[in-house]
C-alpha cells in the first residue's frame, strides 16, 4: 500500500501559495484494509476515507466510466490494480493532475508543472466533456489564477455547450460555482471564458444579452454595456471581498439589455428592468435573499446615486443651482460644488415649506420606496419620501428622507459611482457623500 499527496494541495505549494486542505490517494488497497488501519469510510459513491488522527480524506484510487447525461453519470471502479497515473487520468486539468511521494518527488505524468509555469489551464484527457461541471471549474481557476484557456481545451468547452451536457447542470451547483468565482482576484475572468466557449448564453443569457449593446459615450467610454459591466465588476473586487456587493455589481445594468434598439444608446427606464431579471435570474439559480435584495436595490437606485461623478459643466450651467461646473467629491467637502445649492433650497425657510429640488435630468424623482424595500433596508417613516437627506437636518423628521441601512462593507459607494470606471471619487473607507436632495434615499452603512 502507497499513499500519495494528490490535486490542489500539490499545486499549490508549486505556486508558493496557502495550502488550505490536503488530499491523498491510496494505492494497492482494499477498503477492508483502511478499516483495518482505524480509517472511518465516508464515502457513498466511491470509497473514501478519514484519517484517524489528522481527519484528513483518503481515497482509494479509482476510475471512473460515463453511463449517463450529467455529472453523476458515473461508474467508479476502485481495486488495488489501479495505478497512480489511472487515478490522476480522470482529473480534470493537468494542473491537478500531479502527485507526491511520501519523499516529496513530484510525480507529473501530464505535464502539469509545465502548464503551471506557462500560466496554462488544459484538460488531461477527452474525458473531459463528460463531465459539465468541469467547464465552471476552468472558467473559476481563470478567475482564481488569471491564466490563459487553452485552444484545445476552449474546443471541448463549445463542444459540451453545442453537445447539451451544460444543460444537465442543476440550479444549485452553478450558484454554487457562480459564488466561489465571485468571491476570487479577478472574478470577471470568470464570464469572460464562459463567453468565449457560448456558455454565457446558456447560463446567464441576461449578461450574455449585454454584449454589443451600445452606451452614450459621454459617459461610457468603452461604449458596449457587457464590456461595462466587466469594468464595474473589476472595481468594486478590488474594493470590496464581500460577494453580495460584487454580485450587485455585476448585474446590476441588466435592463440595458431589454432596451429596444430604436432608442440606443440612451436606456431610459432600465432601473426598473434590470429588478425584473434579477428577480428572474436570483429565482432560476435559488439565489440568497441577502445577494437579492442588495443587487435590487442597487439596481433601483444606482443611476440616481451617481449624480456627483457624472454631472459636467453642461449640466451645471444653471446659476441658480451652481456657480461653478461639478468637480466631484473633494478633500474638503464630501459634495460637489452642485449638491450644496441644491441642499440649501431644500431646506426652505424655517417658517415656509420644504421644497422638494428636481433632480439633474429636471425630472421629479420616480418613485418612493415600496413595501419589500421598507422590509429589509429598514425604512424610517418612507411613506413621508420628503426632501431632506441625512445632511440637511440634524434627526430624523416626518419629512426626512428614509434611511437604507447597509448592512455589508461601505465600498458599495462605488458600486453606486459606476457611471465612471477611472472616476477619483472618494477613497476606500470615506464616507458617503451628500448627495442632492429629494431624489433617492440617504445612504448610510451599518
Amino acid at each position: 500500500m502507497k499513499v500519495y499527496k494528490v490535486g490542489g494541495a500539490v499545486r499549490d505549494r508549486l505556486l508558493d501559495r496557502p495550502v488550505s486542505d490536503c488530499d491523498w490517494v491510496v494505492v494497492g488497497a482494499t477498503p477492508a484494509d483502511l478499516i483495518g488501519l482505524g480509517y472511518r469510510p465516508i464515502g457513498r459513491d466511491f470509497p473514501v476515507f478519514l484519517h484517524p488522527e489528522t481527519h484528513e480524506e483518503y481515497a482509494l484510487a479509482r476510475t471512473e466510466r460515463k453511463t449517463a447525461p450529467g455529472y453523476t453519470g458515473f461508474v467508479f471502479q476502485s481495486s488495488p490494480e489501479v495505478t497512480l497515473e489511472d487515478d490522476l487520468r480522470r482529473r480534470d486539468l493537468t494542473i491537478n493532475a500531479m502527485a507526491e511521494d511520501p519523499d516529496g518527488q513530484l510525480i507529473d505524468p501530464y505535464g502539469g508543472r509545465a502548464d503551471l509555469a506557462a500560466g496554462i489551464l488544459r484538460h488531461v484527457s477527452p474525458a473531459f466533456v463528460e463531465d459539465p461541471v468541469r467547464l465552471l471549474r476552468v472558467a473559476r481557476f481563470a478567475a482564481r489564477m488569471e491564466f490563459q484557456v487553452a485552444e484545445e481545451t476552449l474546443g471541448l468547452m463549445r463542444e459540451m455547450v453545442t453537445g447539451g451536457e451544460i444543460d444537465a447542470l442543476v440550479p444549485e451547483r452553478v450558484f454554487a460555482e457562480l459564488d466561489r468565482a465571485l468571491g476570487e482576484p479577478k472574478p470577471r475572468r470568470f464570464f469572460e471564458v464562459l463567453h468565449a466557449c457560448g456558455a454565457l448564453e446558456v447560463l446567464f443569457p441576461e449578461l450574455a444579452r449585454l454584449y454589443g449593446v451600445p452606451q452614450p459615450a459621454r459617459y461610457h467610454p468603452e461604449i458596449d454595456t457587457g464590456v461595462h459591466i466587466l469594468l464595474v465588476l473589476d472595481v468594486v473586487a478590488s474594493l470590496s471581498a464581500d460577494r453580495r456587493v460584487r454580485f450587485a455589481a455585476l448585474v446590476h445594468d441588466l435592463g440595458k439589455g431589454t432596451t429596444p434598439r430604436e432608442q440606443w444608446p440612451s436606456h431610459r427606464g432600465h432601473e426598473e428592468r434590470s429588478v425584473a431579471l434579477i428577480h428572474g435570474l436570483c429565482d432560476r439559480y435559488r439565489v440568497p435573499n441577502d445577494y437579492r435584495n442588495l443587487a435590487v436595490m442597487v439596481a433601483r437606485y444606482h443611476a440616481t446615486a451617481t449624480a456627483p461623478w457624472n454631472c459636467g459643466p453642461a449640466r451645471c450651467s444653471r446659476p441658480s443651482r451652481a456657480s461653478t461646473p461639478c468637480d466631484g467629491p473633494s478633500a474638503s467637502s464630501s459634495s460637489c460644488s452642485r449638491a450644496r445649492p441644491m441642499r440649501a433650497a431644500a431646506r426652505g425657510s424655517r417658517s415656509g415649506p420644504i421644497r422638494r429640488p428636481r433632480s439633474s435630468s429636471g425630472h421629479w424623482p420616480r418613485r418612493a420606496p415600496s413595501r419589500s424595500d421598507r422590509s429589509w433596508i429598514g425604512v424610517s417613516r418612507a411613506r413621508h419620501w420628503g426632501a431632506r437627506s441625512n445632511g440637511c437636518a440634524s434627526r430624523p423628521s416626518r419629512r426626512s428622507n428614509p434611511t437604507i441601512r447597509i448592512r455589508t462593507a461601505s465600498e458599495i459607494k462605488w458600486v453606486f459611482a459606476t457611471g465612471s470606471v477611472a472616476s477619483d471619487g472618494p477613497a476606500l473607507g470615506d464616507d458617503l457623500p451628500n448627495l442632492p436632495c429629494g431624489r433617492y434615499p440617504t445612504v448610510t452603512t451599518s
